[in-house]
């Protein structure tokens, strides 16, 4: 059972065993651009990651059976998702195949020489990390990338780069099966942003104090001379940034690296912004990104960006061309006059942050919000109550009945009719309905041109993007 991995020359095939979640569909494109052949097995493979991979060419066998390692690789990368009572983690155990973690691999197959910028923390890492790698991409820096989502202006997760940076997703979630410690532990990182710091990912973590735990665990590694640039008004974060024995940043309002809107245009959906290093504007630009927490990301972005020494002047064309991620805020069409965006929210700091940037975005259109309560802490009743505060911004909400919590107990899930009561009692228009063929027929009657519909969801959401889509497209046609 060797748990290590092989010299790189050594290696010339490898297995990733979940392969289509975004991180490791992400490695899985970087193997392959680094001449690797690569297969990999995974039990659900929806899009953007199924086209993702086929575009790659990389075969994706179905299910955790055995035979999948068959052909004996030469590495067996092993995603967080696998449990060791599967068949394939099984006859893992039993073969003399070589197997690490996903960052393992990761940390020493890309990382060993490079200026690793990880970005950290509860919310906003996806957005900041792929606008850290286009300021970089767009400042000629040529960095390499890992983002937990697929970055427009690069159209995939990941890439090795051909510069001296890298810019890394780093998730608090556990390694592996065999590593319960979090990934960003092996990014070895020298400049890290620290977004924030709340309870989050309740199968895993008892409490915010354990959350906090790990991240102190990622400020420890950063070397004497790296930076740590830390949301200084989140108090979680800058709890856990006493510990940096490095140069510590600060940014967010009143900090050190601070920002201001100065105006947001509904027409065109951006938003022009200030950018202020201890109080001087280190520069105004105009960013595809709307709202006070993407106002954030954008200042710690440009705080990394300087970190690795890259002039402010260059900043601008990044600003000016950056395209946003897919799930993020995303318009994934206009049927009728009737705006969808697609979004990845679903911790309710998250909710609340998305909505009230949609409405700056939107201005007084009519906002829907459709959610799915699919995470493993959506799905319990942890944030029951919270989830009522953070769909106040919008006109009419929809929720779906809970993602499968067959192994949650009873007195811990989270109830769909309850914040559809309690969202009532503070006069926002809710409903909870079964099913995603429901949910569409039903917000497609009533529908109306001028609509803004969110649909928020960290999975598939059974389909409901396409077939409300088409809904609104027939409604538009019909006589």
């Amino acid at each position: 059972m060797p748990h290590l991995i092989p010299p790189a020359d050594q290696i010339r095939t490898v297995h990733i065993m979940g392969v289509a979640g975004t991180a490791m569909a992400a490695l899985a494109g970087m193997l392959k651009d680094a001449g690797y052949a690569v297969t990999g097995s995974d039990k659900a493979v929806y899009p953007p990651m199924s086209t993702y991979l086929e575009s790659l060419g990389i075969q994706v066998m179905q299910g955790y059976v055995g035979s999948n390692l068959d052909h004996s690789p030469d590495l067996v990368i092993v995603g967080n998702v696998i449990r060791a009572i599967y068949e394939e983690a099984q006859v893992l155990l039993e073969r003399d195949l070589p197997y690490c973690s996903f960052p393992e691999a990761f940390g020493a197959l890309f990382l060993r020489d490079a200026h690793s910028i990880v970005i950290a923390g509860t919310h906003g890492k996806t957005t900041t990390t792929s606008l850290t790698a286009w300021l970089l991409e767009a400042a000629g820096k040529e960095p390499g990338f890992l983002v937990g989502g697929i970055a427009k202006n690069f159209d995939r997760t990941a890439r090795a780069g051909s510069g001296q940076v890298f810019v890394i997703e780093g998730d608090e979630y556990d390694t592996a099966f065999f590593d319960k410690g979090p990934k960003f532990l092996h990014y070895r990182p020298k400049t890290c942003i620290l977004t924030s710091v709340e309870f989050d990912h309740a199968d895993i973590y008892r409490d915010l104090d354990h959350v906090k735990e790990s991240f102190r665990r990622l400020v420890a590694i950063l070397p004497h001379d790296g930076t740590l640039i830390v949301r200084g008004d989140d108090p979680g974060a800058r709890d856990v940034a006493t510990g940096a024995r490095c140069r510590v940043w600060t940014y967010g309002a009143g900090q050190l690296w601070d920002g201001r809107v100065e105006s947001v245009d509904t027409d065109t959906g951006t938003m022009r912004f200030t950018v202020l290093r201890d109080g001087s504007a280190l520069g105004t630009f105009t960013s595809a990104l709307v709202g006070e927490h993407n106002l954030y990301n954008q200042v710690a972005a440009c705080a990394a960006a300087a970190a690795y020494g890259v002039d402010p002047e260059a900043l601008g064309a990044g600003f000016d061309t950056f395209a946003g991620i897919r799930r993020r805020q995303e318009v994934i069409g206009e049927p009728g006059s009737v705006t969808v965006i697609d979004d990845f929210a679903h911790h309710p700091t998250a909710v609340r942050v998305t909505l009230h940037a949609l409405r700056e975005r939107f201005g007084g259109r009519r906002l829907w919000a459709v959610w799915e309560p699919r995470s493993a802490t959506s799905r319990r009743s942890v944030f029951q109550h919270d989830y009522a505060d953070a769909f106040g911004a919008a006109d009419r909400v929809v929720i779906a009945r809970p993602y499968d919590q067959s192994s949650i107990p009873e007195g811990e899930r989270f109830s769909s009719e309850q914040l559809v009561q309690d969202l009532a009692a503070r006069g926002v228009d809710a409903l909870v309905l079964d099913d995603a063929d429901a949910i569409a027929q039903t917000v497609a009657a009533r529908a109306r041109p001028g609509d803004v519909i969110a649909i928020l969801s960290n999975g598939g959401f059974g389909g409901l993007h396409q077939r409300l889509l088409e809904l609104l497209e027939a409604g538009t046609s019909s006589p």
